[in-house]
């Protein structure tokens, strides 16, 4: 897999090096605050794991977010296939996981927007998905600078929290490939 390069990031494969930030990473609750409880650093390299070879099989992933001009490993951003059953899927999800230190400054967003023309452009995917919960507003604001809209109906109780557990229910934002082309052509 060939690293994507944007103007300060390469989205590339995943490196044994990345583990200990990508560990701290997802120990932080205030990083996982929005998505479930700290991760261990096994789990964590069991994630990234998966998802070196999720790129390496599909070509796409969550991929590696480095830092080009010093090398830092921020976190990832890439697509995924949601591995549960809801009312949209089987579809292809964009998301992003940043270290803290590196939030509020564009990084996310540069990459997402990587992240949009590989899906949308280069995979020619009819659409794309994000999701998350309805507090989570610096996710949500970003979907929408992406040009992705809220589906209110699409919003779902996601399937592996129970009901009343407080990230149970999730809002569902899409963006097509008609509407992106749309956007980009200034439209």
């Amino acid at each position: 897999m060939q690293a994507r390069l944007t103007a300060r990031l390469m989205l590339r494969q995943w490196r044994a090096a990345d583990g200990a930030a990508f560990a701290a990473l997802n120990a932080d609750p205030e990083v996982m605050r929005f998505l479930g409880p700290p991760l261990t650093r096994a789990q964590s390299a069991a994630l990234a794991e998966r998802e070196a070879a999720r790129i390496d099989a599909r070509g796409f992933g969550l991929f590696a977010l480095e830092r080009r001009a010093d090398g830092a490993f921020l976190g990832f951003t890439g697509l995924a296939e949601p591995a549960f059953a809801a009312h949209f899927t089987p579809c292809v999800e964009i998301g992003w996981r940043l270290a803290r230190a590196y939030w509020g400054q564009g990084y996310a967003a540069e990459a997402a927007r990587a992240c949009l023309e590989l899906g949308l452009g280069e995979l020619a995917l009819p659409q794309l998905v994000a999701f998350t919960v309805p507090a989570n507003l610096r996710s949500r604001a970003l979907m929408e600078r992406l040009g992705m809209r809220r589906d209110p109906a699409g919003d779902f109780g996601h399937p592996r929290l129970p009901p009343g557990h407080p990230l149970h229910l999730h809002v569902l934002y899409r963006l097509s490939r008609g509407d992106w082309q749309q956007a980009r052509r200034g439209g």
